[in-house]
């Protein structure tokens, strides 16, 4: 089990990495997280994960699956979050206080670990912040790894600073079943030279008995976030600029990490920044109209309906689709109700049934600047409560473009036909360097000693 001193402290890469690894050793693994807290989010068999489970599913080289992380919480503001349990929203837990939900949730938790155990040789499961909040009922951490009766590998990020404090700490705190449990430690996202560290290696094995695995260096990835909008890349001299609003709840912003390769993407809070955008895109929102409210009170709203008006090509997808209509009415209390952008003469009606599905987009017979995707059909996904808008999935008037399906800017024919360049594929590439890192940084024996229940 991959567990953290902190939230970001890379646990998500390293799970990926290590699914990548073992897969290159011929080992069936797959990954785990009991509970995950993202709006990114992929649709996986009409149900819905995290999107870094999705991921480390890839790296592992087998399909995605809802078992893989049972629980995902959704925010949706400062102190409510819906509540996604086996891939599907789950209402009926969403005004349930967080120290009365551990009996809903944990027999999803253990039931979908269970299942993966019996079909897998091994489950590389990943926690969440840390094994020492000790002011929480910990589920995820220190009730899963005695569960799976799982050897801990303890992450910190080194880049941030106080690394051997955070590791003896977290271990000092952790209750006896996940001390005993936690058998090395890895520093991640090192900078400089290596050999600086000793003694404190040695030191905090001495404290602990977790064994020093290893020291990553900071790596170069092309993985989208796991939170918010993801730019790694610089595009060719030229590239158009595209400006997407960096909305509070915005959601599924992941789906944007090849754009950076062809386009200049800029995450905007302030109408002067898409003063000289090429492309405006108003994104997924996990809370439509809160996100409504923030563009009104940045003044971007304006600045976006004032450019629609002039021409400039404007994309809405899903959320911001939504956005882009008249209004949207929400008689049962979903998320809310809010006067839309009035660019498209469509209107939305919020149901308390989401939508979530694999879908394909068939472009055809669009008008000028989109007449170029005319022929091409684009695999997504679909994750909404939202009924109406775009009533055939796309609607194209003019310099505007709207569409409830996500995933579609992750097609580089797709990216190629509407900025003029084709990005080359990243996900592989970056899994076999993840893997790579593994090879060269960690005590790779000690991994099999491990696995092996040495």
């Amino acid at each position: 089990m991959v567990l953290g001193c902190t939230s970001d402290a890379g646990k998500s890469l390293i799970t990926a990495a290590l699914c990548r690894w073992f897969a290159r050793q011929g080992v069936r693994v797959a990954p785990f997280k009991a509970q995950n807290m993202s709006n990114n989010a992929r649709v996986v068999g009409g149900g819905e994960i995290g999107v870094a489970q999705w991921l480390q599913a890839k790296a592992a080289r087998v399909e995605p699956d809802i078992t893989m992380n049972p629980v995902l919480i959704k925010p949706e503001a400062d102190t409510r979050s819906q509540v996604v349990l086996r891939g599907r929203a789950a209402p009926e837990l969403h005004e349930v206080p967080w120290e009365h939900r551990s009996q809903h949730l944990w027999p999803a938790m253990a039931e979908s670990f269970d299942d993966l155990a019996d079909r897998f040789d091994l489950i590389v499961l990943e926690g969440a912040g840390s094994p020492a909040e000790i002011n929480l009922t910990d589920l995820v951490n220190n009730k899963m790894m005695a569960h799976a009766d799982a050897a801990g590998l303890l992450v910190s990020d080194i880049d941030r600073g106080g690394s051997f404090a955070h590791l003896v700490g977290t271990w000092q705190l952790a209750p006896p079943t996940t001390q005993s449990r936690l058998a090395g430690f890895v520093l991640n996202k090192f900078r400089g030279d290596a050999g600086l560290l000793a003694p404190a290696l040695e030191y905090v094995e001495r404290l602990t008995g977790m064994a020093p695995v290893g020291v990553i260096p900071m790596v170069d990835h092309e993985l989208p976030d796991e939170e918010g909008g993801t730019v790694r890349a610089s595009p060719p001299s030229g590239a158009p600029v595209v400006a997407i609003p960096r909305q509070p709840w915005g959601s599924n912003i992941d789906e944007f990490h090849l754009l950076s390769h062809v386009a200049e993407v800029r995450f905007v809070t302030r109408p002067s920044e898409i003063d000289n955008a090429d492309v405006v895109i108003l994104p997924g929102s996990k809370h439509v109209a809160a996100d409504i409210d923030w563009l009104r009170s940045s003044g971007l709203a304006d600045a976006v309906v004032s450019r629609a008006h002039a021409g400039g090509r404007t994309i809405g997808i899903c959320g911001g689709a939504m956005m882009m209509g008249e209004r949207i009415e929400d008689p049962l209390g979903v998320e809310g109700a809010a006067t839309g952008l009035g660019l498209l003469p469509t209107s939305t009606v919020m149901s308390p049934d989401k939508v979530v599905r694999s879908t394909t987009a068939s472009f055809q017979d669009l008008p000028e600047p989109w007449s170029s995707l005319n022929g091409l059909d684009v695999e997504g996904y679909e994750i909404r409560h939202g009924r109406g808008g775009p009533a055939q999935s796309i609607i194209a008037e003019g310099a505007l473009l709207a569409t409830t399906i996500h995933g579609l800017f992750e097609s580089p024919e797709l990216l190629e036909r509407l900025f003029g360049t084709r990005p080359a594929p990243v996900l592989e590439t970056t899994f076999d360097r993840l893997a790579d890192a593994i090879e060269e940084h960690l005590d790779t024996d000690w991994l099999w000693r491990v696995v092996d229940g040495e």
